[in-house]
């Protein structure tokens, strides 16, 4: 794998690593946190309801209710008042208090009385008698239990998240818990615990039998209620907040159930859900749930306190209703900041989870969320080190806009369709952050690398070449190194005649004409060109990227380059120009290529004896009188194409016979006709070079009469003849022996 993979790997891996620590919790609250939390907002907010849920109403302790009834706390009795109005003549449902009566009622008359009684009126003739019946008579907090006794009321308590020094951890009581102590033991689940409560008189409830916490120990950071968990522990006992007893009184008390995946594995990680009988919802780790807003504040119906209690409300909306006793009071201090509306009356939170549970409407964020986000991530950074690499600038940035967008649309079908809370703002900016970081090692990097290569290679080699240079640079060596490759040598016939009768003008018009169609082929077949001789083109294949069908791309080229040749007879021609041909030399074997030269100009080329061959071939293009000639070693690199043996030669340099060919192209191309001749003229061939001169003769002179000459055939016949009159030494090798270059 090239160098500067491994080094986008890197970058990847560091930065997810970081990330993956962020949502771990390593580093803290922090403001991918808060991006996340705004990503929650804006789903939130697009998918708003928006509609009144008319099953519960507020009962609200709002400024008409204060300046009619006075300042609250107002007196149990008044309070026994409004709950028998409610339940007696408008019939409501359910009733649960937004508040806790944690104190005895100071404005019962039954601390007087007893003062009475021990002073002023002490001699009254019967007063003791009657001071158990009138203290009776006027003990609201008795008249008030009296009034919740038997009714689905939930009283609302809270729990304490510390209990500073010298501060009563208790105050009143509690009502059972929804989850007892022992079976508490068996669940592996990380509550919310409380160290202390704030509870209800004693009296008051166990006249309600209910309770429901009213607190929010799961604020975010940033103090907005977007999360609230529906059961707290204390002392090792769960109890339920309050819109889940409210909800569990209004769906007729079913029993409430915790669902596992798999359900033999209790603990946080594998919570699913919460059961109220036949309606569920789901939570997290912490058996919390997020706040299933309908809209801003006002989305249920809202009756102020005082007109129930003179019973002067519409019984239209509270027949049947669940009814949530709460204030939108600024003097009484229960606003929060929610992700719809920064005022927010906090007895509307309830109400908003009651109206969700029974919806089904409440979002799931699982308890292993962390887990997708990590695995988001790594999708992530696999798509972007492998992909954004090997696109343009563009297509990389259109890259990171898809997956933006891929996850945002995955978000939103999750929310929509699932009730499901994908992870959303993080994954963003991390992709946001892998693409700078990818985009700056590749500008202040790679780019740099890219432009030594494409100015070192730009005009020696094709463009896709140069570009999978830029992407493995190290696989380059300006070194000298030893490798199998393929040479090519290319010259015009008869250059020097044609070159005498041009303007010098007219000449390099000529050369730029013919050089650069040839340089094209070159560079289509993947070739390097090495240097330009005059009117004559060097060229290599098998550096500087290695290239394991090098003879096969040579040879495809040179073909390829006889044929576009004869494409510009026709303008030659208008322009009173010859017809060129060329001769074509091609070579396959060891050679050292690398940047080679003196301290004042240096090429990347090649040398060596395999390269000098291929210059003897090209030369020998004319003795054959064809136009490409390759050695046996550039056969043997290409076995499913047919070739025509002309002979064995020694070159000038050379001892060893080398057998040379021409290459007439894939096998399935060639006419069975042309394949019967090529038997024929290797059959002739072994006649020849044994001395078998009738046979070798009859050979060639029916391939000279077969209809499809070949000026190989004369010169053989030409040969057999002068061997018949100057018989060749008996250690003859059939090998013809060039001297010249």
């Amino acid at each position: 794998m090239p160098k500067g993979i491994w080094i986008r790997v890197g970058i990847s891996v560091v930065l997810l690593m970081a990330f993956i620590a962020q949502i771990s919790g390593k580093f803290g609250h922090n403001v991918l946190d808060e991006l996340e939390a705004i990503s929650y907002d804006t789903r939130l907010l697009l998918t708003l309801p928006n509609t009144v849920d008319k099953r519960i109403v507020i009962l609200d302790i709002d400024e008409k209710s204060l300046a009619a009834e006075g300042q609250f706390p107002w007196s149990r009795g008044k309070l026994a008042l409004l709950v028998r109005q409610l339940f007696d003549k408008y019939d409501v449902r359910v009733l649960g208090f937004d508040v806790d009566f944690a104190e005895s009622d100071r404005t019962s008359a039954g601390g007087l009385l007893d003062t009475l009684a021990q002073g002023p009126l002490s001699d009254l003739p019967g007063f003791a008698e009657r001071l158990p019946k009138l203290r009776e008579q006027f003990d609201y907090d008795r008249e008030f239990a009296a009034a919740l006794a038997g009714k689905p009321v939930v009283m609302g308590v809270f729990f304490k998240p510390r209990v500073p020094e010298g501060e009563q951890a208790e105050t009143g009581s509690l009502c059972a818990p929804l989850i007892g102590a022992d079976t508490r033991k068996q669940l592996d689940i990380d509550f919310f615990h409380a160290p202390g409560f704030g509870g209800n008189v004693p009296e008051l409830q166990a006249a309600a039998v209910h309770c429901g916490f009213f607190d929010n120990p799961s604020v975010d950071e940033d103090g907005i209620f977007r999360r609230v968990p529906l059961m707290q522990e204390y002392n090792g006992r769960i109890y339920p907040s309050l819109a889940l007893a409210m909800a569990q009184l209004a769906l007729d008390n079913p029993p409430v159930s915790l669902e596992f995946d798999p359900p033999d594995v209790r603990n946080s990680l594998h919570l699913e859900r919460v059961h109220l009988g036949k309606v569920s919802a789901p939570v997290d780790g912490q058996v919390a749930v997020y706040v299933p807003y309908r809209g801003q504040q006002y989305s249920f119906p809202y009756v102020s306190a005082t007109d129930v209690i003179h019973g002067t409300a519409d019984p239209a909306l509270l027949k049947g209703a669940i009814v949530i006793m709460g204030t939108t009071s600024a003097g009484l201090l229960d606003l929060r900041s929610t992700p719809v509306q920064k005022a927010y009356a906090g007895v509307e939170v309830h109400a908003n989870i009651i109206s969700g549970l029974l919806d089904g409407r409440i979002k799931q964020k699982a308890p292993y969320y962390v887990g997708i986000e990590a695995v988001l991530f790594v999708v992530i950074a696999i798509l972007m080190t492998l992909l954004y690499p090997r696109l343009s600038p563009l297509a990389g940035t259109l890259l990171v806009v898809g997956v933006i967008a891929a996850l945002i649309g995955l978000a939103l079908f999750a929310w929509s369709e699932g009730n499901f809370i994908m992870p959303l703002g993080i994954p963003v900016v991390f992709t946001l952050a892998l693409f700078l970081l990818q985009m700056l090692y590749g500008f202040f990097v790679e780019s740099r690398g890219k432009r030594e290569i494409t100015k070192l290679f730009g005009d020696y080699v094709p463009p896709e070449v140069v570009e999978e240079l830029a992407l493995n640079p190290e696989s380059v060596s300006m070194e000298g190194e030893i490798r199998e490759m393929t040479v090519l040598f290319t010259d015009v016939r008869g250059f020097t005649t044609i070159s005498e009768k041009l303007e010098a003008k007219e000449l390099s018009e000529l050369m730029n004409q013919f050089l650069t169609p040839l340089t094209g082929v070159i560079r289509q077949h993947r070739g390097t060109i090495d240097k330009y001789m005059g009117d004559a083109i060097m060229a290599f294949w098998g550096a500087p990227l290695e290239d394991a069908e090098h003879g096969q791309h040579a040879l495809q080229a040179a073909l390829e380059m006889v044929r576009i040749l004869r494409t510009l007879d026709e303008p030659f021609a208008k322009r009173g120009w010859p017809a060129l041909h060329i001769g074509v030399g091609l070579n396959s074997g060891q050679m050292r290529v690398g940047n080679m030269g003196s301290d004042f100009r240096r090429a990347y080329t090649v040398m060596g004896d395999a390269v000098n061959l291929g210059s003897r071939l090209e030369g020998l293009t004319k003795k054959y009188h064809v136009e490409v000639i390759c050695s046996e070693s550039t056969r043997a690199k290409a076995p499913d194409w047919a070739f025509r043996e002309l002979d064995l030669v020694k070159v000038k340099g050379k001892h060893e016979p080398v057998a040379i060919f021409e290459p007439l192209g894939p096998r399935d191309r060639v006419d069975e006709t042309v394949r019967q001749d090529l038997l024929r003229m290797r059959a002739g061939l072994r006649a020849y070079r044994a001395k078998r001169w009738d046979e070798a003769e009859r050979e060639f002179f029916g391939l000279s009469q077969s209809g499809r000459p070949h000026p190989i055939y004369e010169l053989y016949l030409e040969r057999i003849a002068e061997h018949r009159i100057h018989p060749p030494p008996e250690d003859w090798d059939g090998a013809t022996a060039f001297d010249t270059k």
